[in-house]
C-alpha cells in the first residue's frame, strides 16, 4: 500500500543514470562505485521510514463487523472511528492477494461520502470523487468477505451466498457482493 517497491524502482533509474553520467564525463570505476553506494542510502532510508508506517498503520487499525454495521477505527496520532450501517453500504468487493490476506472495498450507497484523505490509507485507490472505505490486509480475507456477505443478506432478511475459498496456487481472486434489493430503501 506504501509503494516500497516503486521507491526502489525509481532509485535504482537514479543510481544506474548518475553511475552513467559520472563513468560518461570521465569518472574512474572507483568514483561510479562511491556515487552509487552513497545513492543507495536513499531507497533504504524511505523504505525504513515507509516501513514504519505500515507497520504503525496496522497496528492502530482496528475493524469490527456486528449485527448491523462494519466500524473501522483507524488512524495513528489521531484515531477516527467510522460507522457504517448496513443500510449505508451498497455493495463489497473482495480481492485477494499472495500472501493469504484480502483488501475488501466498501462501495457507499446513496449520497453518503467520506474524505479521501481522511481515509487515506483505508481507502480504495483511484477512487477520489466517490471515495471507498477499505478494509486493507485482512488476514483470511475470504472468510471475512464472506461473514460480510452473511451479515448484509442476514440484515435484509435474504439468503446469503457463499463464497468460495481460492485453491493455494492461484491468482488473486476477485469478487462482489452487492447489498440485497430489500435494503435499497
Amino acid at each position: 500500500m506504501f509503494h516500497v517497491r516503486a521507491v526502489w524502482i525509481y532509485a535504482a533509474l537514479l543510481i544506474v543514470w548518475r553511475t552513467a553520467t559520472v563513468l560518461h564525463d570521465g569518472g574512474t570505476g572507483q568514483e561510479a562505485a562511491i556515487v552509487a553506494l552513497w545513492l543507495v542510502l536513499l531507497p533504504i532510508g524511505a523504505s525504513l521510514i515507509l516501513g514504519l508506517l505500515a507497520y504503525a498503520t496496522a497496528a492502530s487499525t482496528v475493524y469490527t463487523l456486528t449485527d448491523r454495521r462494519l466500524v473501522m477505527r483507524i488512524g495513528i496520532a489521531l484515531t477516527l472511528t467510522l460507522n457504517l450501517p448496513f443500510r449505508a453500504i451498497a455493495a463489497a468487493d473482495y480481492k485477494s492477494s499472495l500472501f493469504g490476506t484480502g483488501e475488501i472495498a466498501i462501495s457507499l450507497a446513496g449520497s453518503d461520502r467520506i474524505s479521501y484523505l481522511v481515509l487515506w490509507p483505508h481507502a480504495r485507490p483511484w477512487r477520489v470523487r466517490k471515495p471507498q472505505p477499505m478494509l486493507r490486509a485482512v488476514p483470511d480475507g475470504v472468510r471475512v468477505a464472506g461473514l460480510i456477505a452473511r451479515a448484509l443478506a442476514e440484515a435484509a432478511r435474504q439468503p446469503a451466498r457463499p463464497l468460495e475459498s481460492p485453491a493455494p496456487t492461484a491468482a488473486p481472486e476477485r469478487a462482489r457482493v452487492r447489498r440485497p434489493a430489500a435494503l435499497a430503501g
